[in-house]
């Protein structure tokens, strides 16, 4: 990728570095931090290295009456005007000039606007404006010709205000291992910003998971059900919670869509759900679920940069196998140190999410062993 904005634009921190040389650097920074562990190798799972974000978000940069995009300058000086973004999915690419160059003409979609976000899949693509003013009926109509001009889903987002016109999710296919999977993803959720990156990831973790013996599978921080609608086809059944209710209630609807019957969701934080297991608490969430029918042999987590509690740490070593997805190594490294203390590292690979980045997405398999026998 070879970008006009490089060094100046503060996205693309690695701006110096082809692709190869980038993987080396990665590579020498994950071997040095997790150099304790002893892992024998780590696998690599490469990126495009152009059009590889679904999912984008840009400031709206006025100067006078003119807009353009914007990001933060990599000096932190302020925004850097930009007209293109080499990192973007393609439809995304396309649609950017079209879109500003709509609303560069159409004072009510224009005025107070400071910000746009783009979710792009397979089959369609939606863009959220986001304003400092009141969103009322002229600019839902004006709003609502523009989607329909440029064949995109539009939101409106102003303080606690969102206006979805026609939809606010968008239908993503990802491939795995021969067979296709069809999911929702919402506007304003999470999701993996790399589609070719994620389907790596979902069939590393299917290909890890057929090596040990298997009966139930028990997920926390599940989505919208991203890893659980794919690995339900490994295990008897599957239960999976997440905090939030769009997130459940999205995750249901794509169990539905692929046909996924021997998956359970429900609305649970971690804690929440330890207390139940431990018989601490009774959740009317759970009151159709017997958690004494499950046989958990193995445990999906994928939790937020800041990495497990104490309590979850804990809560995990109770299991024969962990599946950990980290996007953060740091606060991987802390808790593998935990961890390790009750089991060993049986694989770990690296997903390159963003290119021309330093961040690095981390998949690690651990199995129980005797506390005789680890070497932590």
């Amino acid at each position: 990728m070879n970008c006009e904005y490089f060094g100046k634009c503060g996205s693309c921190t690695l701006h110096d570095l082809d692709y190869e040389a980038q993987k080396s650097f990665k590579l020498q920074e994950i071997k040095k931090l997790f150099e304790p562990f002893g892992v024998e190798g780590f696998g690599w799972h490469s990126s495009r290295p152009v059009h590889y974000r679904t999912r984008a978000e840009f400031v709206i940069w006025h100067d006078k009456e003119q807009i353009s995009y914007a990001m933060h300058k990599s000096d932190k000086s302020g925004k850097l005007p930009i007209d293109k973004c080499l990192k973007v999915d393609e439809k995304i690419a396309a649609l950017m000039p079209k879109l500003l160059a709509y609303i560069q003409n159409n004072p009510t979609l224009k005025e107070e606007l400071f910000g746009v976000e783009f979710l792009s899949s397979v089959s369609d693509i939606l863009v959220s404006l986001l304003y400092h003013k009141r969103l009322d009926g002229l600019w839902e109509g004006e709003a609502k010709e523009c989607g329909e001009r440029l064949s995109v889903k539009m939101i409106g987002r102003s303080k606690g205000v969102k206006i979805a016109l026609n939809g606010d999710f968008v239908s993503e296919t990802l491939n795995v291992e021969g067979k296709s999977y069809h999911y929702k993803i919402y506007e304003g959720s999470f999701s993996q910003p790399n589609r070719g990156v994620n389907e790596q990831m979902i069939s590393w973790v299917s290909k890890q998971v057929l090596l040990s013996k298997r009966r139930d599978l028990l997920e926390l921080y599940c989505g919208h059900g991203n890893f659980t609608i794919p690995l339900s086809l490994c295990f008897r059944s599957v239960l999976a919670t997440e905090i939030s209710k769009a997130s459940i209630n999205a995750a249901r609807d794509n169990a539905a869509i692929n046909a996924a019957s021997n998956i359970t969701f429900v609305r649970l934080s971690a804690e929440e759900l330890m207390e139940a297991m431990a018989g601490k608490r009774e959740f009317f969430r759970l009151k159709d679920i017997e958690l004494s029918s499950y046989d958990f042999t193995h445990i999906l987590i994928d939790p937020p940069r800041a990495g497990l509690e104490p309590k979850s740490r804990e809560f995990l070593r109770r299991f024969d196998n962990i599946i950990y997805i980290s996007c953060n190594p740091h606060t991987l490294k802390s808790d593998l140190d935990e961890l390790c203390k009750s089991h060993k590292i049986r694989s770990f690979a690296l997903f390159d999410q963003f290119p021309y980045t330093t961040h690095i997405e981390s998949g690690v398999i651990l199995e129980k062993l005797n506390l005789n026998d680890c070497k932590i």
